[in-house]
């Protein structure tokens, strides 16, 4: 990512303060343990992002879901869910989040998730 792209997305926060301050509440409203645990709801997200093709958030909703202790065996059920209802183009980007799955794990910064929906 540049760093223009980088200055550019802190600029638009800071002018669009209450809007972009009321997303980041709702997400961390909605991605908090409740009667649903906040790693499947995590896992959920990705699943979205591998249907809506959002690279970016299938990088920040694996990354979120390692945070919060996922085992390779969920990820890879909701990948499952993900490639049964997109078929060949859910699994080229189930791919994408499999890959980020193990780049967290080796404990590698994932790039290109400033610009999610989960930031």
């Amino acid at each position: 990512m540049t760093t223009t792209r980088e200055s550019l997305f802190v600029e638009l926060r800071r002018l669009s303060l209450k809007v972009t301050g009321a997303l980041l509440r709702m997400r961390q409203e909605t991605y908090r343990d409740a009667a649903v645990a906040a790693k499947y709801k995590l896992l959920a997200a990705m699943v979205v992002s591998i249907a809506v093709r959002c690279e970016p958030c299938i990088r920040a909703s694996v990354q979120m879901a390692v945070e919060t202790g996922i085992l390779q065996e969920e990820l890879i059920e909701f990948l499952e869910v993900a490639m049964t209802m997109q078929g060949c183009p859910g699994e080229g980007w189930a791919l994408k989040a499999f890959a980020a799955f193990k780049e967290c794990v080796r404990g590698q910064q994932l790039a290109d998730t400033t610009y999610c929906a989960h930031e």
